[in-house]
């Protein structure tokens, strides 16, 4: 197994902290990340996944009334502590939602955003960047001949894409993908999962795919979390073929979820 990207250490969430409605969302979290694979983090509504997921790049931080404890590790370094940079943080490890969020501009300003807020000016150099990303997102050869035209002119699946693309222009290292096929017909679903194993060899990607069907199809590796714990995790083949814990076993075969 390569070197760990990232490691949560003794680590938990809580929503209202202090409060009677308090909610602990993530419970003594322990886990590593391996770098340069794709690990799918799966478990019924309410089991900490996309808690987890927004913890890694301090998007958590804009819900009130949030504490954590513990560590996250990005590289050996905690991203929970005080003085860390939380925006070139969110550069390091970007994030897809759910729901497509195209900005209301062109498809190669929509790309481009990121690089020149990040100082790059050149042409040239952001039309590299901007079919670099797209094509890595495998959106290149539907919009190449209209980079021009609203992002929002793409369909749903094409939407995706594109902000699949606009995180892979701010030249991260981990990719965080919270259900990003959720709403997406069959073939959008597949130009992702087929883009995805090319991003891998650059990137290290966490994804809470929308099915266990999915998670098995497309990751290297496989956590199964249920009601903020971490029930197991390990190789994918073996988690969703010969599981050693019952409660695994009954999820990723639909006795319950």
């Amino acid at each position: 197994m390569p070197e760990p990207k990232i490691i949560f250490r003794d680590f938990n969430f809580y929503y209202n902290y202090g409060k009677a409605e308090a909610k602990h969302a993530v419970r003594g979290l322990n886990l590593n990340i391996a770098e340069r694979m794709i690990t799918a983090v799966i478990g019924p509504a309410n089991s900490g996944v996309t808690t987890m997921l927004r913890s890694v790049n301090r998007l958590s931080d804009l819900i009130p009334g949030v504490k954590t404890e513990g560590e996250i590790l990005l590289d050996g370094a905690n991203v929970l502590s005080a003085g860390v940079n939380v925006t070139s943080l969110r550069r390091r490890a970007g994030m897809v939602f759910d729901i497509p969020t195209s900005l209301p501009m062109s498809i190669f300003d929509n790309v481009a955003y990121g690089p020149r807020l990040g100082g790059v000016k050149n042409k040239n150099e952001l039309n590299k960047v901007v079919e670099e990303s797209l094509k890595m997102a495998a959106l290149w050869d539907d919009v190449k001949d209209r980079l021009k035209t609203p992002a929002q002119s793409l369909s749903g699946g094409q939407q995706q894409r594109l902000c699949m693309a606009r995180v892979i222009a701010l030249e991260p290292e981990v990719i965080l993908l919270d259900r990003p096929c959720s709403g997406l017909d069959p073939v959008s679903t597949s130009k992702i999962e087929d883009s995805l194993s090319e991003l891998k060899k650059r990137y290290t990607i966490i994804i809470a795919p929308h099915s266990v069907r999915q998670g098995s199809r497309i990751s290297d590796r496989t956590v199964f979390m249920l009601t903020g714990k971490l029930i197991e995790e390990g190789e994918s083949l073996k988690i969703f073929s010969n599981p050693d814990n019952k409660l695994t076993d009954d999820y990723v075969t639909g006795r319950f979820g």
